[in-house]
């Protein structure tokens, strides 16, 4: 018996499945004819025996001997087959327990162990597909048509909503071809309605983005009257907003009740938004009733801040003082859903926190965050000081209420800027006394509304021109917040009106590196060089303030006046084509083109420019003098005249208009008319002798008889003259010397002439008033009034 008994060799101890792909001949039913047990079995009755049932064998039954693995040989069991795990010739039949891990009956037969199948050898090759087939070509088209929509979606989201539309009608032709392909292959049943509602939709909404809107209604139309398109009624939406855009209210109204019917309940927000559609309808038809209906009713479901401004502008225009106050409550009272600040705060020194705090506090949900605390202020501001004068009997008790139930809310930090908002509005009011009063009540607040009544407060004086109040509420603003940029502005421009520009220069720089965008601060300090004659880098300011003001008239003109400073005429002219395309009828910008042009002797130019210059403001003396001159200098005396003539309207005191009329009369040959003339400035300036002296010429040559009388008055006053100018010769001593060189200084300065007079600095771009650096200065030094 024991020599069945085979011990695992302890040098095969690592190869657990040793010997299982041995070939066994148990198995071998080519050989069963030389086999003597089978033989004997056969010729037995042993090998007649009934078939054993499936049961657990006995304890009974003798069962080989064998250690664990590696067996040669194995005992036969009394049912005539090897036992499991029993050694049969010398192979070892696999455990039952083990199959999973790969064995079949393959293994006894002789075959290697291949558990992942390797020797199967390669799959087949897969049917090739028939691209002729019409199921195939079907498939084709229809991937080619998904793919034009989204070619089309994705042009829109681009911009390119030319390329989108075209996009868009090739994917419907396409689907017109593919649904009658489908017809004829297959029932109509078949047909993909899902594809065809999306290049339909697609094709309408690119319609609409490119302003076709008949194109998009026709189409619309086409997916709405189809019943086998389910839920289509809510494109009605979509045409009534096109209807609105067309202005046609009473259709938008009648479509947006459309698809409110066809909306079931349960989409509650999409009902909302309707209703708030047809709200904002009725407040551009002027039907206020109906729009409070339906705000009153939206802020009932589901209240949101643009329903609550809204119902307040309908509460507004009917004048419904209660309705007002209540409906500015509810809009107070409209939840934020967003976070607080604290969360935001690292509550200890854990960096992992800390690390995690810094990622979120500029993500993309933040930045919604403050995008939606933004938008209500901006509502809730708008709203109090919309409401504020017409709630109660004045607008400082408006206000005042207003600020009550403000304080009282989530947003009790707006209540200050209430209360700026309420000096403000005395400032438009011409009631600078209270706008000084209210702004002084915020001198014990907190630093930042400190500083920012001071900052209002300090430009309020520079108004007044007192520059010592400004300057000290200035220096409050500037203590109260170190890193305010108008508060540092203002301070320089009290330093820039005492004449010290370099330390002027530094309080706007300060103000630059706490707020690089402050235009203010720049724009001043590119004054201030001019004043120090740093022309270089004013014209660096200049160029900055350029590129972040594009068409802004001041900076445009302060360039070229910095060029034309650095004797550089060819870029003047060039920047200041750049601004009259900005301000087309500014005279004074005009009047510098002509007289840059005339200094470089280009006549025409300069003539084209005075005359545009005259045209739109026909009171410049400077420009019709020039004007006057020069068609006297182009012997076209006659159109002269007319320019003299609005001169001597403009200054009838002034006596050489009038003798340039008669001048230029006596010039183009019609004395009677210079006489005439002549006549008449005699009656108003009897003592004028150079009037006198062309009396006597014109009378002479004409041969009147006046010529005596006027040679006689001639004599007179110049005798009278010479009288007192030996008068004065003889009475001049030092005191006399230093008055005649007064005299004669202030005479200098009357018979002076500007050619764009004393103030040309820089054209305004508001109602033509005169250009005026020092003026300009003051006007933009101190524009700092709404509260940072």
């Amino acid at each position: 018996m024991m020599q069945n008994v085979h011990l695992a060799p302890e040098t095969d101890e690592d190869d657990l499945y040793s010997g299982y792909n041995d070939y066994n001949p148990t198995y071998d039913t080519e050989e069963l004819e030389n086999d003597t047990a089978f033989q004997q079995a056969v010729r037995t009755s042993h090998g007649r025996r009934p078939p054993i049932t499936a049961k657990i064998p006995s304890t009974a039954v003798t069962r080989p001997v064998a250690t664990g693995y590696g067996s040669k040989t194995s005992l036969a069991s009394s049912m005539g087959r090897p036992m499991t795990g029993a050694l049969q010739d010398g192979v070892a039949r696999p455990m039952t327990a083990v199959r999973a891990a790969g064995f079949t009956k393959a293994a006894l037969r002789g075959s290697a162990f291949d558990p992942l199948g390797q020797s199967r050898g390669p799959a087949p090759p897969l049917e090739a597909k028939n691209e002729d087939s019409p199921e195939e070509k079907i498939r084709q088209l229809e991937k080619k048509v998904n793919e034009l929509v989204e070619e089309s979606c994705v042009a829109n989201g681009c911009g390119d909503l030319k390329l989108a539309l075209e996009k868009a009608k090739d994917a419907g032709r396409k689907e017109r071809v593919l649904v009658r392909q489908r017809e004829q292959v297959t029932t109509p049943e078949n047909i993909n309605l899902d594809l065809t509602y999306s290049v339909l939709f697609n094709l309408a909404s690119q319609y609409s983005a490119n302003e076709m809107y008949a194109e998009a209604l026709n189409t619309y139309q086409v997916i709405v009257k189809n019943k086998m398109f389910s839920n289509a009624g809510r494109l009605k939406v979509n045409m009534g907003n096109i209807y609105l855009k067309q202005r046609n209210y009473s259709k938008a109204i009648k479509f947006y009740r459309m698809a409110l019917d066809q909306i079931p309940s349960v989409h509650k927000e999409m009902r909302i938004k309707i209703m708030q559609n047809i709200g904002v309808t009725f407040i551009k038809t002027g039907q206020y009733s109906d729009a409070i209906n339906s705000f009153e009713h939206i802020m009932s479901m589901a209240p949101n801040l643009k329903a609550g401004f809204n119902l307040i502008l309908s509460y507004f225009a009917v004048g419904d003082q209660e309705k007002m106050k209540k409906a500015f409550q509810k809009l107070i009272a409209v939840p934020l859903e967003i976070d607080e600040d604290d969360k935001y705060i690292s509550p200890n020194d854990d960096p992992h926190t800390n690390l995690v705090i810094e990622a979120i506090k500029n993500d993309h949900l933040r930045q919604m965050e403050r995008e939606r605390k933004a938008m209500a202020e901006k509502y809730i501001m708008t709203a109090a000081k919309l409401i504020a004068p017409v709630i109660e009997t004045s607008f400082a008790v408006g206000y005042d209420w207003c600020v009550e139930v403000v304080k009282a809310s989530q947003y009790v930090e707006l209540a200050n800027d209430l209360e700026i908002n309420k000096a403000i509005t005395y400032l438009r009011q011409k009631d600078f006394n209270q706008a000084v009063e209210t702004l002084k009540m915020f001198e014990k607040k907190d630093s930042r509304v400190k500083s920012a009544a001071a900052t209002n407060l300090s430009f309020l004086y520079y108004l007044e021109n007192e520059f010592a109040q400004a300057s000290s509420y200035a220096d409050l603003a500037v203590n109260s917040d170190r890193y305010n940029p108008s508060a540092l502005t203002n301070k320089g421009n009290t330093v820039f009106a005492n004449g010290d520009y370099e330390k002027a220069a530094e309080f706007y720089k300060e103000a630059l590196r706490n707020d690089s965008s402050c235009t203010e601060a720049l724009y001043n300090i590119g004054l201030t060089y001019k004043k120090l004659n740093r022309l270089d880098e004013a014209l660096d300011c200049f160029l900055k303030l350029h590129a972040i003001l594009r068409n802004s008239a001041q900076v445009l003109y302060q360039i070229a006046h910095v060029y034309e400073l650095m004797e550089d005429p060819n870029q003047a002219i060039e920047w200041l084509m750049q601004l009259i395309s900005v301000v087309p009828t500014d005279s004074r910008a005009l009047s510098k083109l002509g007289e840059l042009y005339d200094s470089e002797g280009d006549k025409s130019q300069a003539f084209q420019y005075y005359y545009e210059s005259y045209r739109y403001f026909p009171s410049n003396i400077e420009v019709i003098e020039w004007l006057g001159a020069y068609y006297i200098d182009t012997q076209f005396c006659e159109k002269a005249i007319q320019y003299f003539e609005r001169a001597s309207l403009i200054q009838p005191t002034q006596v050489k208009w009038q003798l340039m009329v008669a001048s230029c009369f006596r010039r183009s040959g019609n004395y009677q008319k210079a006489l005439d003339t002549y006549k008449d400035i005699h009656r108003k300036f009897p003592e004028n002798v150079e009037c006198l002296r062309f009396l006597v010429r014109l009378c002479t040559d004409i041969g009147l008889k006046e010529v005596q009388e006027y040679a006689t008055k001639l004599k007179r006053l110049e005798k009278m003259k010479e009288i007192r100018e030996q008068r004065i010769k003889s009475g001049r001593d030092g005191s006399g010397g230093s008055r005649s060189k007064r005299e004669g200084s202030a005479g200098s300065d009357a018979s002076y002439v500007d050619p764009l007079g004393p103030q040309i600095e820089r054209p305004k771009t508001a109602a033509k008033k005169r250009i005026d650096e020092d003026d300009f200065a003051d006007e933009e030094l101190g524009d700092d009034l709404l509260p940072e």
